[in-house]
């Protein structure tokens, strides 16, 4: 499997970073033995790093699923403000996945400046935390143009997880041009960058090779997370990304499987997921109604709804 170097200081890492908010409780697409199984699976074929978040909730799948792989490299994230809440967000990500040391964590869905300087604090820790050796390296997830440039200039930071696809689906403050001349800049300093959402949630999978074309022509991305949920989807991925033929059978079954947000009918009209939706793409009409053109299938909503009434399926 192709290797890249993260940024500048960063490791070399299999180009695919395995996504495991598709086979965490937070989608619910599979049982915990089961999403334990496919990321052994796609250990076994060569991917050798593993993207999940605090909220994902599947530490413990993380950690049953690389028994045996120690130089496996883990990013997590959370959404941490204060110091305390970071150093108990690195504790417990330390505990549940048995590592001593953490290879990469990030401040989660940062938006810009502003937002940044609001968790001043937790960054900080973080900052203490990579001097004492608790975390090998750290930065920021974003789904916005502002939030990639202001995470360029923080102090200290060695990796940006950003959204990124063809038709910039996804962005929430900006137009794709914008996004592609942050990560230029970002790029510029030696930074870490590997892409979220190439598919635009789903919506750009029936293009899949110019979606990894696209994200492998940006000059500063070196890699890309990509969901996956069964061993199908594992091979097919590996396939597109060596340029192989994908066998007609297992494109037909991967490459058409519709996914959508499902909101259940004694949705209470509460509004919390509206507050959790970094895209906006939620709005209440007595119950929580989704544009499906605007969702990317996070699964954030989901998290918030005190009723359970959200599910990605």
């Amino acid at each position: 499997m192709r290797q890249v170097k993260l940024g500048l200081w960063g490791p070399e890492v299999s180009e695919v970073c395995f996504g495991s908010l598709a086979i965490s409780p937070l989608q619910g697409r599979v049982t915990e033995a089961e999403g334990a199984s496919v990321l052994r699976y796609a250990l076994e074929q060569g991917i050798n790093w593993i993207d999940t978040a605090e909220i994902y909730d599947n530490y413990a799948q993380i950690a049953k699923a690389t028994e045996g792989y120690p130089d496996v490299q883990i990013i997590s994230k959370s959404y941490s403000v204060s110091a305390e809440e970071m150093r108990l967000s690195l504790e417990k990500a330390r505990t549940a996945l048995k590592r001593e040391t953490l290879d990469f964590f990030l401040l989660h869905e940062q938006e810009s400046a502003l937002t940044l300087k609001g968790h001043s604090r937790a960054w900080e820790e973080l900052l203490r935390a990579k001097e004492k050796g608790i975390v090998r390296r750290i930065g920021i997830s974003t789904h916005a143009v502002a939030g990639v440039r202001a995470g360029a200039l923080q102090p200290g930071l060695d990796v940006i997880h950003p959204i990124l696809n063809y038709q910039g689906l996804g962005i929430i403050d900006g137009t794709l041009d914008e996004m592609l001349e942050a990560i230029s800049f970002a790029a510029e300093l030696g930074i870490g960058i590997y892409a979220m959402k190439i598919f635009g949630g789903g919506h750009l999978s029936h293009d899949p090779e110019k979606a990894i074309n696209f994200v492998r022509g940006v000059p500063g991305v070196q890699g890309m997370a990509l969901g996956m949920s069964s061993r199908e989807e594992v091979d097919y991925n590996l396939l597109l990304l060596s340029g192989q033929e994908v066998p007609r059978n297992l494109r037909e079954k991967v490459k058409h499987r519709e996914r959508k947000l499902y909101i259940a009918d004694w949705c209470q009209g509460c509004g919390l997921c509206l507050e959790a939706c970094p895209q906006g793409a939620l709005s209440i009409e007595k119950i929580a109604v989704v544009d499906n053109k605007a969702c990317v299938l996070c699964g954030y909503c989901g998290r918030v709804c005190p009723h359970f009434c959200l599910k990605i399926v």
